[in-house]
Parts: C-alpha cells; structure tokens; sequence
C-alpha cells in the first residue's frame, strides 16, 4: 500500500502510526468554527504573505512555463486512491505562477494531519531541481477526481489553484469560468484590486459509500482573513453548498504593511469570473473565422420580488463596471446559453460544454449592489468578465460577518433557472438612419408558447436619460418558436456615456419573459 494513501489511524491505545507523507497527528473536530478560530487569530496580525516561503529555484524568472510544465503529479500518488474510495486528490507543484505555497492536511472523524510536500509524488522530467526544494515547501493547490461520467473511470471533477480560484464540472461538461473565495476592490478605478489567497486547507477523507466531498479553506490577504467550507456534490449538475465567515482587520494591521492602502469600497461575495470576447450581439468585430468565442454570454439575476434580469455580455473599447442595486437577491449567475457546437465552430475548446455557473444565495443578504465588470480584451486568453455581490452594510473590523450560498455548475440540461428567456441579441445600425441602433431580441418560453393564436405580445422598452427609443415592435418567428422585438434607440448627441436599455414582453399587466436589458457602449 501506498504511504500517502495509508492513514496514520489514532488507535484505541492511542498510538499513531508515522508515515513519510504526514506529521503532528492530533485529534481535533474539523468544522467551519474550528477553521474560523485560527482565521480570527491571524487577522489580528498583519498579513504574512506566504510568497516568501518559495525557492528562489521555483519563482517564474527561473521556472518559466515550459520548464513548469515539465513537472507532473504521478498519478498513481493520489491521495485515497489506494483506498478505493470515490474521491481522490492529486497536487499541483508550486513555482511559475503559483508563488503563494499551499499548506494542506487530511481530516477523519478522529484526527487531523497535514500532508507534507514530497517531490518523490512528481516527475521533474529533464529539470535538474530536486535538491534546490526545501522538504517544508507547500504545494500550489489541488484537483479532485471523481467518477463523474463513466463508473470505472476517475475524471477531473475540479481544481483549486491560484489565489482563491476554484473551478468545478458537471457530467459532460469542460473547463469554462472560474469562481472565487473573494473579490476584494475589483473594478474599482482609483486603486488596484486585492487578491485574497486560499492559504491553507483541510480535507476530509470520504467513505466508500460518499457522494459528497468536504473541504475547508482559510482565506487571507492584507484586509482580511476568513473560513470556508465547502460540500461538493457531483451529479449532471454539480452543486457546491459554501459557509463562510469573514473576519476584516484592524486600520492599524493593514497599515503595518500596507501604509498607502484605502478602506475597501466593495466586499465582493460569490465572485465569478469568465470569458467573452465577442458573440452574436457584439458590435466590435475581429478577424476570426469562429462566430463566436466566449466561455458566458449573459449574466441572469433573480431579484426578490421575482424578477428576472438578463444582461447579455458585452466586450466594450474600454472597461464597464455596472451595478444593480438589489435587497436580499435570490440569486445570479454568468451563463452559457448557446450550446450548439454550430454557434462557436470550435474543435479544439468546447465552449458549448462549459458550465453556467448560478449563485444560490442562503438566507437573506439584505441590501447592496450586485456588479458587473468588463473588461475591454482582444483575444480569448483572458478572463474578462466579473460578477459579485457587494454588502451596503460594511462588517466592522474583528466583527465576524458569516454568509452562505450554493454554486451550481451546470448546462441546465437537468434543471432551468429561468424558462421564459432571451435567446439572442443583436445589435447593428438601422439601414434608413445610421445615427439609431437597431436592436433586436428573440424571446422564447411556455407563457409565450401559450398565447392565443393571433395575440401578439407588448415590448415595454426604455432607456436612460441619455438616450431616446423611438421605435418598437414585436414580430413572431415561428422556425425559431420565439418572438422578436425589435427596437430602436438613438444615442443623445455628444453623449459619450453608455446607455442603459430594458425590454420586457407583457401582455396586459402580465409579465411574460425576463427583463433584458444592456449597457449599450459608444463606439
């Protein structure tokens, strides 16, 4: 049997057995209060940044991306996987860009214990480097296998690496966007955001019958430090049901090492972040043969009163930050609706297997902003998309401020978060007045499915002050089962400013779709 694989058990006699992979066995109940007690006593110090803790031999002027690539986890190391239980783990080496090592232990019902950094669980390749890594080196992270699509075969079923980003799937789907523990300042203009990192983490070992994996985490960074924990259910879609409790740190620790840094101005909850570069509604064209490339297209938003927004994405010239003001929200998500390989034309990235990911929100948040940032980009390279909620209600330093949601990881093949929905957008100048946009929506679902034959629906459409819609019509497109409208909007003179437009099809007083809605940029 493997070391890493065989537990170092507390006996009845309490004996532990002492194996290379593990140190320090104790007996301790993991829970997200055991986790928040060691985050409360490290935000009352300055933030340590872990960073320092790496061999100078690992740091990304000496290990490039080719030479990274070299060191791979053998995977006959994974943890549990001697065991054969549901669940295995196997670690990323640290170095290149993963500059923050990563301390991890192993929880049971009876005892805790952390798994130290062997370099016997990699192959180095051609590099020359064993000897130049201290044995108390972390690792950058981790992925977890799981038998997700066939029962006799271990999938990647997600990772966490780098800062406080994790990823996860579903069965059938493939890597697309990221969530993240934190968003701290992000989109903010006079300042640069703060990063906060998963800097150590707990996980518990399954039972051969267990469908659910459990985690914990703590959170740090200059402004604050936190506990996580996380139940990780694999399915068709996969859901992931997260605790959380944040601690900020006093004025006079962040000043300790950070003199110049301002108070935070948002506290970004259930951070997303994704990938559009351009799609059916984008006005800004690139030399591409694809017809569209983007791991989201929209961001949906439930509000508490029941309505439901959708916010096509948009790859503007320059940054957008965009804010809905909300009170105890239901939820939200950066979805992926088109799922025809036709619509992206890709054979090498599978944008139309990535997952939506939807923000089930726990208890009620009370009041604030759920934003929207994007950023201007040229290729596909880059996550430039963010989504998080942001508290009206700062916590006050040492004040513990606890929250709770789900993220379901999903292409909404076994469950619909919205059903009368906006299918496409497009947008493009009107052929009789060049100065108005032409914007055209198709909408689809049964409350339109269900409309008397001969009964057209209404488009109630409006914009900010800046704008002016001055035409609006409503057509049916029964190849598509779908409803078009069509509106058309024309910018104020001189306005340099985006536009805010909505449009809503209703019959009566009677809602019948989403709300959609854009931030309609000047070229």
């Amino acid at each position: 049997m493997h070391g890493l694989s065989r537990l170092a058990l507390i006996t009845l006699f309490g004996i532990a057995w002492s194996l290379p992979a593990f140190a320090r066995v104790e007996s301790a109940d993991i829970n997200l209060d055991y986790v928040a007690k060691k985050a409360e006593e490290r935000a009352r110090k300055p933030f340590r940044s872990p960073r320092g803790d790496l061999p100078d031999i690992l740091r990304a002027d000496k290990l490039d991306y080719d030479k990274y690539r070299e060191i791979r986890f053998k995977h006959d190391q994974a943890l549990w996987s001697a065991d054969k239980l549901p669940f295995e783990v196997e670690f990323f080496h640290p170095g290149y860009l993963y500059e923050e090592p990563v301390h991890i232990n192993e929880f049971s019902y009876n005892y805790v214990q952390p798994i130290r950094f062997v370099q016997d669980f990699f192959d180095y390749g051609k590099l020359q480097i064993k000897k130049q890594i201290p044995a108390n080196t972390g690792y950058a992270g981790f992925r977890i296998l799981y038998p997700l699509n066939q029962p006799d075969k271990m999938d990647e079923l997600g990772s966490f690496v780098g800062a406080s980003y994790f990823r996860l799937l579903g069965k059938g789907q493939r890597y697309g966007e990221s969530a993240r523990g934190l968003a701290l300042d992000c989109g903010e203009s006079d300042r640069p955001e703060e990063f906060p990192i998963f800097t150590d983490w707990w996980l518990g070992k399954p039972q051969a019958d267990d469908k659910e994996l459990r985690l914990l985490a703590i959170l740090d960074s200059v402004s604050c430090t936190g506990a996580y924990e996380f139940h990780i259910r694999p399915s068709e879609t996969t859901v992931v049901e997260i605790e959380a409790v944040l601690f900020l740190r006093e004025p006079d620790k962040i000043r300790a090492i950070a003199p110049n840094r301002k108070p935070l101005t948002t506290i970004g909850m259930a951070p997303l972040t994704s990938m559009f570069w351009f799609g059916k509604n984008s006005e800004r064209k690139f030399d591409d043969y694809r017809p569209e490339v983007h791991d989201s297209d929209g961001l949906l938003i439930k509000m508490e009163n029941g309505e439901v927004l959708w916010r096509p994405l948009n790859n503007a010239s320059v940054m957008r930050h965009q804010r809905f003001a909300a009170k105890d929200i239901r939820g939200f998500g950066l979805m992926q609706r088109e799922r025809d390989f036709a619509d992206y034309q890709d054979i090498f990235n599978y944008y139309h297997l990535v997952p939506s990911v939807w923000v089930d929100t726990r208890g009620r948040w009370g009041e604030g902003d759920l934003h929207l940032v994007e950023l201007s980009t040229h290729y596909e390279g880059l996550d430039n998309v963010v989504a998080f909620w942001d508290p009206k209600v700062k916590p006050q330093p040492m004040q513990p401020f606890r929250f709770g949601y789900a993220l379901h990881w999903t292409r909404e093949t076994d469950i619909k978060f919205s059903t009368n929905r906006v299918i496409a957008t497009r947008i493009g100048a009107d052929s009789r007045d060049p100065k108005k946009r032409e914007i055209v929506i198709d909408f689809s679902g049964p409350k339109l499915a269900g409309l008397p034959e001969g009964l057209f629906p209404e488009a109630v459409a409006s914009c900010s002050d800046n704008g002016t819609i001055t035409e609006s019509q409503v057509f049916q497109v029964p190849k598509l089962n779908a409803w078009r409208a069509i509106i058309k909007m024309e910018p104020k003179p001189g306005n340099t400013d985006p536009v805010d437009i909505r449009c809503t099809l209703k019959k009566g007083e009677e809602v019948l779709t989403e709300t959609w809605t854009y931030h309609w940029s000047p070229p």
